[in-house]
């Protein structure tokens, strides 16, 4: 039986303010402290970049914006010493310092051959699917993101890849476009990442669940949501993995004591034929600018809460003294049974 594929996933990653200043400070393997071994030893590394990365630009001024989130290039070598291979880029930042800034950022990522989908110059490179593989796995990644209306990428406009949550045919078709796309292009396995609804909500919406239930009636294989900065649960849909929202991974954000968005998690995922086959769920803890493996308290307030807010779903996450995961029988059984 072939060896699984490792494709590694995490929420919003977010280099500018802050972490930016440790990056300038401490060197490019600072953001990461001790989660670097587990995530470049993925065969796949997924995230979704939540700033700019470039030295030109400047602050989006064309109507009032709050954070403008900046990386100076050195987060590139950064990204590249976590073994990332593909960054998500619709989200509410990617133009933070407008069209010169975004072109930079897309120049770097290419040179430093790390994948890039969900914002480009133009409304085509913007929905083009992020292509990569590993033992012999095709893998594709589409990205879309509800966030900022008006920068919506058009024919001759930079932009992110927009799309409204919604049940309508206009929102879906595009979705089933790329989705095609990606199946013409070879892909054995398509990821769905969205940048998606509002802060710091433990629990999708009824729309947000239909949604995703119609994306992957529409084929995806996974879906990948973020943008809420607290990570909800994890639905197995008609065999299939929905991470709802899948939190914060690294930033400088200040911390709801009752939310804790600074407790998070890295997931990983097995896939062997083509499949999902056993989700593994690592609590980690951002503090000073850095994410690290949870411990003790930490990573025992985690896996409570993912097992909690998953069990309304129907799924079950499975617990040990070493580690947090979803068997592959729970996503055999509900594929048959839906």
């Amino acid at each position: 039986m072939a060896q699984p594929v490792s494709i590694i996933l995490t929420g919003d990653v977010m280099l500018g303010r802050g972490v930016n200043a440790y990056l300038l400070r401490s060197g490019s393997v600072y953001p990461w402290g001790n989660t670097l071994s587990t995530l470049s030893a993925g065969d796949l590394t997924i995230i979704n970049l939540e700033c700019v990365i470039a030295r030109g630009g400047k602050p989006w001024s064309r109507w009032p914006k709050v954070f403008h989130f900046h990386a100076d290039p050195i987060a590139i070598e950064s990204l590249k010493l976590a073994g990332i291979d593909c960054v998500a880029l619709a989200n509410n930042h990617a133009l933070d310092f407008e069209e010169e800034a975004l072109r930079e950022m897309l120049n770097l990522l290419d040179k430093s051959k790390i994948k890039h989908t969900g914002a480009g110059l133009n409304v085509t490179e913007a929905m083009q699917p992020a292509l990569m593989g590993a033992s012999g796995l095709k893998v594709a990644v589409v990205n879309f993101t509800d966030n900022e209306p008006g920068w919506a990428a058009a024919a001759n406009w930079p932009g992110t890849n927009y799309i409204q949550v919604s049940l309508a045919e206009e929102s879906l078709k595009v979705v089933k476009e790329s989705i095609k796309q990606s199946r013409s292009a070879g892909a054995d396995l398509v990821i769905f990442s969205i940048h998606w609804g509002p802060n710091m909500s433990e629990r999708p919406s009824l729309l947000f669940q239909q949604f995703a239930h119609a994306v992957m009636d529409a084929g995806v294989d996974v879906f990948h949501g973020h943008s809420a900065h607290v990570f909800q649960g994890i639905e197995i849909y008609r065999g299939k993995p929905i991470i709802y929202d899948a939190g914060d991974f690294v930033d400088d954000y200040a911390v709801d004591p009752v939310l804790r968005n600074d407790r998070g998690l890295l997931f990983r995922l097995l896939v062997r034929e083509r499949r999902v086959e056993e989700i593994e769920l690592i609590p980690v803890l951002i503090s000073n600018c850095q994410v690290n493996l949870a411990t003790a308290t930490h990573r025992n307030a985690v896996a409570e809460r993912i097992r909690s807010l998953s069990a309304e779903m129907g799924t079950a996450v499975h617990s040990s003294e070493e580690r947090l995961w979803i068997e592959a029988n729970a996503l055999r059984g509900r594929a048959q049974r839906a």
